[in-house]
C-alpha cells in the first residue's frame, strides 16, 4: 500500500513505533474494506467478477460500511 511506504520513515520516529505501525496497518486495511475505490485492486476484482455478478459501488458499500465500522470499533478497543 502506498500510504505504508510514505509513512514508514515517520512511524519509526514516533514515541511508540509499534502502536503507530498497528494503526497504520489497520487504517490501510480499512480503506480497502469501506468502498470499492478504497484500494487499487478492488475495481480490478469487481471488473473481473462482472461475468458472474454485477457489483455496484453501493452494493459493495452495503457490506463494506458495516464491516469497516465493526473492524474500526474492534481496532479502537484493541489498540
Amino acid at each position: 500500500m502506498p500510504a505504508v511506504l510514505v509513512f514508514k520513515p515517520v512511524a519509526a520516529h514516533l514515541p511508540d513505533p509499534r502502536h503507530a505501525w498497528l494503526v497504520l496497518a489497520m487504517s490501510s486495511t480499512l480503506a480497502g474494506n469501506l468502498t470499492v475505490l478504497g484500494w487499487v485492486a478492488n475495481p480490478i476484482v469487481v471488473e473481473g467478477a462482472r461475468r458472474e455478478a454485477e457489483i455496484s459501488f453501493w452494493e459493495y458499500a452495503k457490506v463494506g460500511i458495516p464491516v469497516t465500522v465493526v473492524t474500526l470499533a474492534l481496532g479502537v478497543v484493541r489498540l
